[in-house]
């Protein structure tokens, strides 16, 4: 009866390893799959300014103070656009058209 048990037993060990080993194969090339993803326009920003830093030739001391400068620069752009939306929409909203027209208004608004 003991053999019986041991053989059942080394059986389904037997045949679970393969089982695993085929789960562990399909996870592992999963994982390099989702690290490849795309950067965020932070890390996009983050990555342009190191680079302008590193050819300044400048120490590492200073890196914090040109990064802080070099990241403001980028979100100036951002706000002036922002910015400009808000006055175009407020400019809609003067005119008293309906909602319908406004795609049509802010691309002209925008445009100038």
């Amino acid at each position: 009866m003991k053999k019986l048990l041991t053989v059942i037993a080394l059986a389904t060990a037997a045949l679970a390893l393969p089982l695993h080993a085929q789960t562990t194969a399909t996870t592992a090339t999963a994982a390099p799959a989702e690290k490849k993803a795309e950067p965020t326009a932070q890390q996009t920003k983050m990555g342009s300014c190191s680079s302008e830093f590193k050819a300044t030739g400048k120490p590492g001391a200073e890196r914090q103070a040109f990064m802080k400068e070099c990241l403001k620069k980028e979100s100036d752009a951002k706000t002036a656009q922002q910015n400009k939306m808000k006055t175009c929409s407020v400019d809609f909203k003067k005119t008293g058209k309906p909602g319908a027209e406004r795609q049509a208004f802010m691309k002209e608004c925008l445009s100038k």
